[in-house]
């Protein structure tokens, strides 16, 4: 016991005094001796690339000087024994027989030199190649492969835990940094490729090496200038034997052309090729962005079940270099997606994505920039409707291959992507914005459990929003509220419950949607959000909130009571008494969430504002138009507005506008109408109100166009269209004679420019002529005075 009470005390005296820089001492000679292993592979890379590209005789210079470092140590120099990375090295020469056993070399073995295996290391993409996704400090850290940052190797750890295994289970619980090994070890490409190269003819040696070359390209000039010839041999290897080794140059040139007149300070970072010409930078483009994803699937193909989840073999021999490849590829179009600003080069580039994401889902920070650069691209609103249609697909492909993670970041991010693009919302963004609305809503049924959650908490969010601007009334507490991103958000929910909790969706699932208990917290919210300023400058927004709640009607079927919002309308200030004749242009309410005090107590407004509720109204009550109970449904609301045009009828306190009016009065009309025709329908049933299959069959096949109502909408829908066409045509006339006027202005100005320095120019002239007949006047008087 004393011996065991002794070895504990003398351990945790150990642990107190010592063990930290012992830790720090061993992490840092790990550190050194991966630097000098890494150093050595990149020389022995780089003598295989000499090889494979200026020939036989400088491959035996190269095996020669290879030979010297592995000699017998009292023939070594100090540099040659201090480079050779610390490896054991016997005091006599031993023979260097080759080895067919295929194999993960281990790291303290000298690495046999192949000096007719071309295929070697070819897809092996070194430190300094290995470009990065992003500036951001959140870069992947499966691409941060840096020399300086390397844990120790993993024979290293294992000789520990052999020899000491109470040690390493220390380190283990209390410093798992320190058993950190480094995973860059590609040995695994020799393999790779002399499995490839057995799969070939067998042909001679020589005969293989010269189909290498012509595969990498052929001899590269001493600039590393890239061609034309380069690129269609790399492309015609591809196509026709999906040759690793051209792939690899592929990349490497796209890299290259990825960089493209960028400032290059770091020497091991500077790019393997140059390119001064566009149609190489185009070849390049053009073979990188269709022929990688090709070469990727025939040699690491993906199996998909018909639910869309994948399968990819990450356990075969290919997978692990490939990735450093697909790495590099997948970073360099990261890099290149900002600078492209061409519609088509960008469609190209992004939908080169699509097709290696499956590939991609193991690299969660490479992935994460991936998901933020295409969200930036669908979300901007200088993008094409072509541009957001490929990001979208990208994502999709995401959100259907991807795992619950995947999902979630996907969705939230393309959120927040659609609130910061609908921040500036006019006649020129608002078609952009509503395909990214229709697009998105999409992706939240692919996964209904995810799609919940997010929604349920940006909905919550809205709700809180709200809530804090109606306890904390301060006199800015409502911008949180009325603005364009609350509205857009609202109205986007509204496309998401109306896509997804749509009956016939339901019917074909066999079950009821999981949105569909998001209807009753999003009616809630918007109901709340266009009640908080009830003011007639704020009347467009409550237009856009009724609009978005009709969807979630119409589509779901949800009774959701409208009517008392519009007769609020009505029977405001603004709409009880005659209007102000005013020079002003129609707003469009469209693209209007808050009208200008210039509008208000205008005819303009009023008419625009009426024209709103009657269509509204009209909307409102189509929907029941077949209802077994329309007469009780609309009678209420018929009663107000005959009510508010007796009023209106007034002198004194009346509103005499008679288009207003006139657009009320045959509303009331139709809807007289549809009782009507519903009440002579209701009358020939034999069933009781309490029959409620019958009752909800009520007219159930009848098309709703047919009814009086809905006519009324049909040919209210289609002047509307005709309307808005005109307003398009107007607008874009009046947007090319802008653009006419400007250029005008600028050839004005520019000719102006070209008279004054004229003019300038002539005054110069003037000015030494004057000058020169000053000198010779003064020529004259001095030879005057000489005489």
């Amino acid at each position: 016991m004393a011996g065991a009470k002794k070895n504990f005390k003398a351990t945790k005296k150990f642990e107190q005094k010592h063990l930290k820089n012992v830790l720090e001492k061993r992490k840092a000679g790990a550190k050194i001796k991966q630097q000098h292993l890494l150093k050595a592979k990149k020389k022995t890379r780089k003598a295989t690339d000499a090889e494979f590209f200026k020939g036989p005789e400088d491959a035996e210079k190269a095996a020669k000087l290879k030979s010297s470092k592995t000699a017998n140590v009292n023939e070594m120099s100090v540099d040659d024994f201090f480079g050779g990375g610390f490896e054991i090295v016997d005091k006599a020469p031993k023979t260097n027989k080759s080895s067919k056993k295929l194999g993960k070399r281990k790291r303290d073995e000298p690495e046999p030199s192949q000096p007719d295996d071309d295929a070697s290391d070819d897809l092996e993409i070194s430190d300094a190649e290995q470009p990065v996704a992003s500036d951001s400090e959140e870069d992947d850290t499966q691409l941060d492969d840096d020399d300086g940052d390397l844990g120790m190797s993993k024979d290293a750890m294992e000789a520990l835990a052999k020899d000491d295994p109470d040690f390493y289970k220390f380190l283990k619980e209390n410093d798992p940094e320190a058993l950190d090994f480094d995973d860059a070890d590609l040995a695994e490409v020799d393999d790779l490729s002399a499995s490839e190269e057995e799969e070939e003819d067998d042909s001679p040696k020589k005969k293989r090496k010269k189909s290498a070359q012509s595969d990498a390209g052929g001899i590269l000039s001493q600039d590393n200038e890239l061609t034309q010839e380069m690129v269609a041999r790399w492309k015609a290897s591809i196509t026709e034997n999906h040759s690793l080794k051209a792939a690899r140059q592929v990349v490497l040139a796209f890299r290259s052309a990825a960089h493209l007149n960028e400032d290059d300070d770091d020497q091991e970072r500077s790019q393997p090729y140059t390119i001064s010409s566009p149609e190489v930078f185009h070849d390049v483009l053009i073979v990188a962005l269709k022929q990688i994803p090709e070469v990727l699937h025939h040699h690491i193909p993906i199996k998909e079940s018909a639910s869309g989840k994948v399968h990819v073999p990450t356990e075969s021999k290919k997978f692990k270099p490939l990735s450093m490849l697909l790495r590099s590829f997948t970073s360099s179009i990261l890099h290149i997606l900002p600078t492209l600003s061409d519609d088509a080069t960008l469609k190209l580039t992004l939908s080169a994505l699509t097709p290696i994401v499956p590939y991609l889902l193991t690299f969660r920070k490479l992935l994460k920039n991936i998901i933020k650069t295409v969200v930036d691209f669908w979300s901007q609103t200088t993008s094409r409707d072509t541009t957001r249609i490929t990001a979208f697909l990208v994502l999709r492909r995401l959100v259907v291959v991807g795992d619950k993670g995947i999902r979630e970041a996907v969705l939230k991010a393309t959120y927040q992507g659609l609130i910061a693009g609908s921040r500036v919302t006019n006649v020129n963004t608002v078609q952009g914005i509503n395909l990214m609305k229709n697009s998105a809503a999409e992706l939240w049924g692919l996964d209904q459990s995810i799609g919940y959650t997010t929604a349920y908490n940006f909905i919550r969010q809205l709700a809180i929003h709200l809530r804090n601007s109606i306890v904390h009334n301060q006199n800015e507490s409502y911008k949180h509220v009325y603005n364009w991103q609350y509205i857009h958000s609202l109205d986007f929910w509204s496309y998401v419950l109306s896509e997804h909790c749509n009956s016939l969706k339901e019917a074909e699932a066999g079950k009821e949607s999981q949105l569909r208990l998001l209807i009753y917290p999003l009616v809630q919210v918007t109901l709340g959000a266009m009640r908080l300023i009830p003011t007639a400058t704020y009347f467009p927004l409550r237009f856009h909130m009724i609009r978005s709640l009709l969807r979630i009607s119409r589509s779901t079927g949800t009774y959701i009571p409208l009517a008392s919002v519009l007769l609020e309308v009505l029977n405001s200030a603004e709409m009880r008494r005659s209007p102000k004749q005013a020079s002003l242009k129609a707003l469009d309410f469209h693209v209007a969430y808050k009208a200008p005090k210039s509008y208000l107590r205008t005819r303009i407004y009023q008419d625009g504002v009426g024209e709103q509720v009657v269509d509204l109204f009209a909307e409102y009550f189509v929907l029941w138009s077949t209802n077994i109970a329309f007469p009780e449904f609309a009678l209420p609301v018929i009663i107000m507005l005959k009510r508010w045009l007796k009023q209106s009828r007034k002198k004194a306190s009346g509103n005499n506008n008679g288009k207003l009016r006139s657009g009320l009065v045959l509303l009331v009309q139709k809807l007289e109408a549809n009782a009507k025709f519903v009440e002579g329908k209701r009358a020939k049933v034999d069933f009781a109100p309490r029959d409620r299959a019958q009752v909800d069959a009520f007219l159930k096949d009848f098309p709703w166009e047919k009814t009086p109502v809905g006519a009324y909408v049909v040919a209210q829908r289609k002047a509307g269209a005709e309307k808005a066409k005109m307003m398009e045509e107007a607008r874009k006339e009046d947007e090319r004679k802008r653009k006419e006027e400007e250029q005008e202005a600028l050839e004005e100005n520019a000719a102006g420019m070209d008279s004054d320095e004229d003019e300038d120019l002539d005054m110069g002239d003037l000015d030494e002529d004057e000058n020169e007949d000053e000198e010779d006047e003064d020529e004259e008087s001095s030879e005057e005075d000489d005489v």
